[in-house]
């Protein structure tokens, strides 16, 4: 999976939680994106039928899977004056991405969301199905 953070306010870290508490880095920062990448695994779906993310960077239920992007002092910015946390529910993930990237060799799951919210701050909370624009890339 890739997560592209567009537009991010000036200054201010961004990183995935990984666990409870670890950070993963961005791979790539160019001043109007930030990149990251990492690796999830599907497990068995659920009773729904919904698809089951699994693996270090999935956090909370089953049912409610989602991956945490931090801000400010959460990712490991000390001094920072932001404090923010931002859930990318897995299950907004369109069913046809998951399909094409598991049908692809070479595939990845990519999530772009614009990186400021209207207070000039990093984004935070849950942030809404129509925010996160989802793809296939290669």
């Amino acid at each position: 999976m890739r997560i592209v953070v567009v537009d991010p306010p000036p200054g201010v870290s961004f990183a995935v939680q990984r666990g409870k508490s670890e950070l993963l880095a961005p791979l790539a920062e160019r001043g109007e994106t930030i990149q990251f990448e990492l690796s999830l695994r599907l497990g068995l779906p659920l009773p729904d039928g919904s698809v089951n993310f699994l693996g270090e960077f999935a956090q909370g239920t089953p049912a409610d899977r989602f991956v945490y992007l931090n801000s400010g002092a959460l990712a490991g910015q000390p001094g920072s004056n932001w404090t923010r946390r931002a859930k990318l529910k897995l299950a907004s993930i369109p069913r046809e991405v998951v399909e094409a990237v598991l049908a692809s060799s070479a595939g990845a799951i990519e999530a772009r969301v614009l990186g400021t919210m209207a207070d000039g701050g990093p984004i935070c909370a849950s942030v809404k199905p129509h925010a996160v624009v989802w793809s296939q890339v290669a």
